[in-house]
């Protein structure tokens, strides 16, 4: 039921899929390729992860509708499947336990994603700090 809402879109190497600052009600899911999520600034161009083949995109922004903080932008030939999300929410009263399994599904993939994202930060962080030797200043 859930693939017949679904369609596929292939991408170009440097293509962007969703501008930084846009609004985008899309669930994406990385097939092949790889997506930069990317920020600019006044301090320049970031780029702040990679997706890859499995990630989700666009998970954040299917559920609250809110802009986008970064753009995403794909870095090699890449192939996406998206879901709209009002197609989706035809399923609500059709099938609610698929919607049900879905919404657990991607709040716990984000959830861990997020988890792990953190702490290999967080490691990297303290690993410059004792090789550094970098002391805190507290006002």
């Amino acid at each position: 039921m859930l693939a017949s809402l679904v369609i596929i879109r292939e991408l170009k190497d440097g293509e962007v899929l969703l501008p930084q600052g846009a609004r985008d009600s899309h669930l994406q899911v990385v097939v092949q390729g790889r997506i930069e999520v990317t920020h600019t600034s006044e301090h320049g161009h970031t780029v702040l992860y990679t997706l890859e083949p499995g990630d989700l995109v666009g998970e954040l922004s299917f559920m609250d509708d809110e802009p986008r903080y970064a753009a995403l932008v794909t870095s090699s030939g890449t192939e996406v499947l998206v879901l709209a999300r009002g197609d989706f929410e035809t399923l609500i009263e059709r099938s609610p336990q698929i919607v049900y399994k879905v919404m657990r599904a991607t709040i716990m993939r984000i959830a861990h994603r997020s988890q792990r994202r953190l702490s290999l930060q967080l490691r990297e962080m303290e690993n410059y700090l004792y090789r550094t030797g970098a002391k805190f200043v507290s006002q």
